[in-house]
């Protein structure tokens, strides 16, 4: 379901607490696996993890790093674009690699995606096995 057709659903917490909704944005598929895609709190989007492998486009550029974090960034950048949310809204990003080796390739393709020098802050880890044999994966909060 698209999030403009979700966005009445909230989940209330206890009384006097955040009220939450979670969506499944369209920029894609939607998975059997128990989380969100995407959750919404009065003040920021929390993305979950993308991998190229999660999308069709990302599929055609599996075991290229570069390509990769093109190709998920531009999915994340579709999802903000649906949430009416830019690129330099981002505050946190969260970057899996499952190869440190790769971190100046996907380093090179990260730089393109943001504006001058308004990056978010940054975390890079090397994760050995990421869905789908996928070599980068990018998770982000952005302030609402």
């Amino acid at each position: 379901m698209r999030a403009a057709d979700r966005r009445g659903q909230y989940d209330r917490l206890r009384p006097g607490t955040v009220i939450l909704s979670r969506i499944q944005p369209a920029a894609v598929p939607e998975s059997a696996a128990p989380f969100s895609q995407v959750v919404l709190d009065d003040q920021y989007a929390f993305l979950s993890g993308l991998v190229a492998a999660d999308f069709p486009a990302g599929l055609e550029v599996l075991g290229d790093a570069a390509a990769e974090t093109r190709a998920v960034l531009a999915t994340i950048g579709e999802i903000l674009q649906e949430l009416k949310l830019s690129p330099d809204r981002i505050v946190k990003v969260e970057v899996h690699l499952a190869d440190l080796d790769d971190f100046d390739a996907m380093d090179a393709a990260y730089r393109d995606f943001f504006d001058g020098n308004a990056y978010p802050a940054r975390t890079t880890v090397e994760s050995k096995r990421l869905f789908g044999d996928s070599k980068v994966e990018i998770t982000c909060q952005v302030r609402r």
